[in-house]
């Protein structure tokens, strides 16, 4: 599970080195195992988050976007044929099952959320509330 707010800074460089340890499977070799967690972008506009999730090869149909609590849950699971994994002399990617999930901070209005899914990018939009939207400047007359 990731904040959906939590920034990146040049000091979190081990959790990127452990997880691209678990992305790949230089300790085993299990083909059953799917370590392909789709990279995802996460934004935050004056009016907006915007979550990018790259999955390309998908199907619309194949996503599920829920929503529990200000936890937002993206899944996705196809239906791979059998394929001949004796045919592979290396495999780095399949079109496996994966979940993402974030904490949704309290300025997102959960009743206006949507979700588009282009050219392999799924982009779910979060819509700010009304009051967490900038506020213009305001002039104070002196007295």
């Amino acid at each position: 599970m990731m904040n959906l707010i939590k920034t990146q800074t040049a000091d979190t460089w081990f959790p990127f080195i452990a997880d691209e340890i678990f992305r790949n499977s230089w300790f085993f070799d299990d083909s059953n195992f799917s370590t392909n967690i789709p990279a995802v972008n996460v934004k935050e506009l004056d009016k907006q988050f915007t979550i990018e999730i790259a999955a390309p090869g998908q199907k619309k149909h194949d996503f599920e976007i829920e929503l529990e609590n200000n936890l937002i849950t993206i899944s996705s699971s196809t239906n791979t044929e059998s394929e001949d994994l004796k045919a592979f002399t290396r495999r780095e990617f399949s079109l496996n099952a994966f979940k993402r999930s974030f904490t949704l901070p309290d300025s997102v209005d959960n009743t206006k959320i949507k979700a588009d899914y282009s050219n392999g990018i799924l982009s779910i939009n979060l819509p700010k509330r009304k009051e967490a939207l900038p506020q213009p400047k305001k002039r104070i007359a002196i007295n």
